[in-house]
């Protein structure tokens, strides 16, 4: 008979919960190793600690010198092990997670990408490093690269198991458009009122979001009050939310700062702010409504079931009152780590609807089990686990499917179509950026074939053979039957 102590079994049930949750390997590791470290100072099992053994145990991390990252990271094994193992989520409530200043990586020039290239001259290893910097990937995920991983026309990279033994898409020609400045995120997001209507309305509602969100930016930041130029944006569509339910709002990638009037000087934002959100919140309820009441003045809008009572215009009113005096959320984060993670988030929503293949845990006879965030928790506690039937899982995905043709990725400002390439060149210009090579001018190959001695034209190879074999001599046509019969 053998005796199982307790901190195996804590251990095994860790294990357990952090497969079912699929934690990688790697923060399986780290998880498991942190909490051993804290056994060890406490020196007891770890599930007889109190919330004071915690918070004690952080300030002697801090007196030892522990960096920020190593902190944040035993504090998140910490909550898991307490919150999820234990099911005692009040005894993290008294750690709290480091926050640390992030430096914005350095972005090669031209140069010093060139002279890196060229410190190889063998054809393949420049074709990694190439794909390498300009994709942003990593050396493993090179490694695993495989030719039916390349989508040429969409100009995309499937990488395998990358981080965290996650699958994503890598875009491969778009670091051209990028420039060495910081890339602000920016959330503009429909009310409740406003997105039911989207809800029958989807193709002219999402036209008009777009519209009206990017209207909002660049009239703001053309405004000198502000930031007095011209800037450019990219905006990505989202209808849903972290349940899958329709939450209709769009994400702005936009670069810190913008061209002049008159194009004489590039004007740079100040570091973490760009625009007043509370001002692009006023603004953008106006535009919207403004221009929804259009569309339903020109009759472009439809209602059925419970609001085909909208279709009267005074009802229609009645309800975008109470819109008027709300205020519309406007939220802008801080800036991406580089031009390298503009790329990186933008890719992950090329191809992905609603919800992603790693938040699926199962699908069985009770129906389908997926991760979600409840964004009014905090903590642990904000990942939850969802169980929809099947036929209600289906209910919530198709209406993300958009309507035929429609674009969630647009470009505007100095990033729209017509006059992209203008404008980019001459953000580099201003920003003293070597711009890139055209690299698509195409080479004539070289004809090896023999010229004719007769005419001096190029031969053509009907049959190549072996030295030492003999050229087989034409097929020899049949005689007619009748002259063999006389």
């Amino acid at each position: 008979m053998t005796n199982t102590s307790p901190a195996t079994t804590l251990r095994e049930r860790m294990i357990e919960d952090m497969k079912l949750h699929r934690l990688c390997r790697t923060t399986q590791h780290n998880y498991l190793r942190d909490v051993s470290r804290f056994a060890t100072w406490l020196g007891r099992p770890p599930d007889t600690a109190t919330d004071e053994n915690l918070r004690r145990y952080q300030i002697e991390q801090t007196e030892t010198g522990f960096g920020a990252p190593a902190m944040n990271t035993a504090v998140s094994a910490l909550r898991f092990f307490y919150g999820r193992t234990l099911d005692r989520p009040d005894l993290t409530r008294k750690l709290h997670r480091v926050k640390h200043p992030r430096a914005l990586p350095t972005v090669l020039s031209r140069e010093e990408v060139t002279r890196m290239l060229n410190a190889t001259t063998s054809i393949k290893h420049q074709a990694i490093l190439s794909v390498a910097y300009g994709a942003g990937l990593r050396a493993s995920e090179v490694a695993h690269l495989k030719i039916g991983d390349i989508d040429s026309e969409r100009m995309l990279l499937r990488v395998e198991c990358g981080k965290g033994g996650r699958h994503r898409n890598a875009m491969a020609e778009r670091e051209a458009d990028l420039l060495p400045v910081g890339y602000f995120h920016v959330v503009f997001t429909l009310p409740a009122e406003v997105a039911d209507i989207a809800w029958q309305n989807k193709a002219v509602t999402y036209d008009l979001l777009f519209k009206a969100a990017s209207e909002t930016m660049l009239t703001i930041a053309a405004d000198p009050k502000h930031l007095g130029a011209r800037i450019g944006i990219t905006a990505v569509l989202h209808t849903w939310g972290s349940a899958m339910t329709h939450h209709p709002h769009v994400h702005m990638i936009v670069p810190g700062g913008g061209i002049a009037p008159g194009g004489g000087r590039w004007i740079t934002s100040r570091p973490a702010f760009l625009l007043p959100v509370r001002v692009l919140g006023a603004l953008f309820r106006r535009v919207f409504l403004t221009r929804l009441m259009a569309l339903h003045q020109s009759g472009k809008l439809a209602f059925f079931v419970h609001l085909a009572h909208l279709a009267e215009r005074h009802a229609f009113l009645r309800c975008l009152s109470s819109v008027r005096k709300k205020r519309w959320v406007v939220y802008a984060k801080p800036p991406f780590g580089g031009p390298e993670a503009v790329l990186a988030y933008l890719s992950r929503y090329t191809h992905r609807i609603a919800i992603s293949n790693r938040r699926l845990i199962a699908f069985d006879e009770r129906g389908v089990t997926f991760r979600f965030k409840d964004y009014r928790r905090d903590g642990p506690d904000r990942q939850q686990v969802m169980t929809l039937a099947t036929d209600e899982f289906i209910r919530r995905f198709l209406p993300h499917v958009l309507p035929r043709g429609f674009h969630r990725i647009r470009h505007y400002g100095l990033l729209a179509g017509s006059s992209r390439k203008t404008s980019i060149a001459l953000a580099r210009q201003l920003l003293d950026v070597a711009p890139p090579t055209d690299d698509t001018e195409t080479v004539e190959p070289v004809d090896v074939r023999p010229p004719c001695p007769c005419c001096g034209g190029h031969r053509i190879i009907i049959e190549a053979f072996e030295r030492w074999q003999l050229p087989r001599a034409p097929p020899t046509s049949p005689a007619p039957i009748r002259g063999l019969v006389s």
